[in-house]
């Protein structure tokens, strides 16, 4: 798979993982579990909004939120937000690639995001395959919730 499945933003941040060598992707990683945002108030107050991922190593929960004055549908724009641990690098540093690679996208853009884009980031000799899992698990259960906002299917 190349680059240019991927909407510009993403393909811009897997661009940036694939021109490096291994040991410096996992820096890259870290400087985006560093650049992760925290959660607003409306939803760092009440944790029953957000959704853990189970298959993800360290405590990862997220939510999505759609404009609610648009009609559900392809084009509907689509904010991430996620809470992980400071001592989970890794896993906050995944959320932040999706963060910054998805955020403010529509649902049509999201959702055809291919399931193994993160076998694009050149990880997976340097994190366990339990790690890439999650990574995995997590673009899975974005898309599954903004398929379920917008109505429209992945």
């Amino acid at each position: 798979m190349t680059t240019q499945a991927l909407p510009s933003a993403l393909a811009a941040i897997v661009d940036d993982f694939q021109a490096l060598a291994e040991p410096e992707r996992l820096q890259l990683l870290l400087e985006f579990s560093e650049g992760l945002p925290e959660l607003p108030e409306r939803l760092s107050n009440h944790p029953e909004l957000l959704e853990q991922v189970v298959e993800c190593q360290s405590p990862l929960f997220l939510t999505i939120e759609t404009d609610r004055d648009s009609a559900p549908g392809p084009e509907t724009a689509v904010r991430l937000f996620f809470k992980a641990p400071a001592e989970a690098p890794t896993t906050r540093g995944f959320a932040g690639v999706l963060h910054e690679g998805l955020d403010g996208l529509s649902a049509g853009e999201i959702l055809s995001v291919p399931d193994d884009m993160p076998e694009l980031l050149g990880l997976t000799r340097a994190i366990t395959p339990l790690r890439m899992r999650g990574m995995t698990a997590m673009l899975g259960r974005i898309k599954r919730k903004v398929s379920a906002a917008s109505g429209v299917r992945a």
